[in-house]
């Protein structure tokens, strides 16, 4: 198969990136892969959808992520056919262009529809992640599952939602990723609440969440493929992101710890709750942010940390998505 990854620019790709390592283990199952920036493509007419792509051919000599990303950036774009392709993955994340590039992520979405109406095999589906391009998508689930919220610019409706909490809040930007200007503000801090919502306002809406007790412990990164769990051996692809003393944020460059998640019933039964929806949206690679009994965030761009939960678990996550993609493909272009 031809697999095109849609990133944001190859200069920012890095060697951990779970889309790294899915792109090494497709080329050595003998698959073609090709990257693609979110300002590569090339609209023709309404039957054809070229792009600037940097191809690599299957190669079982390369043998770990950091030869892959060097080889890849030394490869000269070509300009390729779309209709060539067999499945458009979007791996990008909007906030990295929010500032210098608003115009990217949006465009990138805007062929990614076009290819799906084309026939082209999109996941995740494009017209679903304009409707989920920030985290009021999890709003549309069961309120059960989700923790109290508000979304709002405005500075007296943070402090009343505080009030009626009677404890501490995390607030952060609602199209956000990466730990980036998230905080916990508690009773006692009143006096820099108005100075933190300003600051995250500068770049859009604020949401401001219950705070969970069971936070202290991290959070855990669930994985689901399809709807379903990825379980390999008993051993389901999530772990525990336990942040450094002092610190709220969970994520894994923030200085964050991976540990072995413990997943319970409990955790499986919530999951549960999210299934069936994130199918019937085409949600086909998710992670979930699990804190106690509440999901705190649904990942649907381009979750990351799969690879880790790969090495504590020792098993091969990958492998299993990869091996998933090759019975899924060739059926979806029979019908």
């Amino acid at each position: 198969m031809k697999i095109a990854f849609l990133i944001n620019q190859t200069h920012k790709e890095e060697a951990y990136f779970t889309t790294t390592t899915m792109a090494l283990h497709a080329l050595k199952r003998g698959h073609t892969i090709l990257y693609i920036g979110l300002a590569d493509f090339v609209y023709v007419d309404d039957k054809h959808i070229d792009a600037h792509v940097r191809l690599i051919n299957p190669d079982t000599s390369l043998t770990d992520n950091e030869e892959l990303l060097e080889k890849l950036k030394k490869q000269p774009k070509e300009r390729i056919s779309m209709m060539d392709v067999d499945v458009l993955w979007l791996r990008f994340d909007p906030v990295i262009d929010m500032h210098n590039r608003p115009w990217a992520p949006s465009m990138g979405l805007q062929f990614a529809q076009l290819l799906k109406k084309l026939g082209r095999f999109v996941i995740n589906d494009p017209d679903e992640l304009i409707q989920a391009s920030n985290k009021l998508y999890l709003e549309n689930f069961p309120r059960e599952i989700r923790p109290k919220t508000v979304v709002t610019r405005n500075y007296d409706d943070i402090l009343d939602f505080m009030n009626k909490q009677n404890d501490k809040i995390i607030l952060k930007p609602l199209k956000g990723s990466g730990g980036k200007n998230v905080f916990m503000i508690s009773p006692n801090e009143l006096h820099n609440l108005k100075q933190t919502v300003e600051v995250i306002a500068r770049d859009g809406y604020v949401i401001g969440q219950e705070y969970l007790p069971e936070a202290t412990k991290g959070d855990m990164r669930f994985f689901l493929l399809n709807g379903e769990p990825i379980v390999i051996d008993g051993k389901y692809a999530a772990l525990q992101r336990v942040q450094q003393q002092g610190e709220i944020r969970s994520n894994i460059h923030q200085g964050a710890k991976a540990e072995i998640a413990s997943v319970t019933e409990g955790t499986l039964k919530l999951v549960n709750k999210v299934s069936d929806k994130l199918r019937r949206d085409g949600m086909y690679l998710v992670g979930l942010d699990i804190v106690g009994d509440k999901i705190m965030e649904i990942n649907v761009f381009s979750p990351g940390a799969l690879s880790a939960a790969s090495n504590l678990n020792n098993v091969d996550y990958i492998e299993y998505l990869i091996k998933d993609l090759e019975e899924r493909v060739p059926s979806f272009y029979k019908h």
